[in-house]
């Protein structure tokens, strides 16, 4: 059975299959589908959007932090904290990356948002 899409800006926004070409439709592979790009000639997979994770484990958070050689300056500045920063280091399942503290803590290691973000992306994996 062919596959027939409606492509609007360059976009593939929808697709038909039940037999027919809709008017204003064009044939495409079976594998095209809506959020395919199409430039008149080619459709193209959409790159995916990477997701960066909210929150990560503390095995991964520390072993990132381990890989990143940033460790000990973290946990440096996790000490020089007071008791309720130095117990949810300690003691945490998980940590979010919005936390305030951790945002903090990034900021003491001179992150950027960006940075902030590749590095829980990184940590996710492990």
């Amino acid at each position: 059975m062919s596959n027939f899409v409606l492509v609007e800006n360059g976009i593939v926004v929808q697709s038909d299959r039940s037999g027919g070409q809709p008017d204003g439709f064009v044939e495409a592979g079976d594998e095209v589908c809506p959020g395919f790009l199409f430039d008149g000639e080619v459709f193209t997979a959409p790159v995916p959007v990477p997701v960066i994770p909210d929150r990560v484990s503390a095995r991964q958070f520390k072993l990132q932090l381990l890989a990143a050689g940033l460790l000990a300056e973290a946990e440096a500045w996790i000490a020089a904290q007071g008791l309720a920063v130095q117990i949810a280091y300690d003691n945490s399942g998980i940590f979010v990356r919005a936390d305030p503290t951790m945002q903090a803590g990034f900021a003491a290691l001179g992150f950027t948002g960006a940075q902030v973000g590749a590095f829980f992306t990184a940590a996710s994996v492990l």
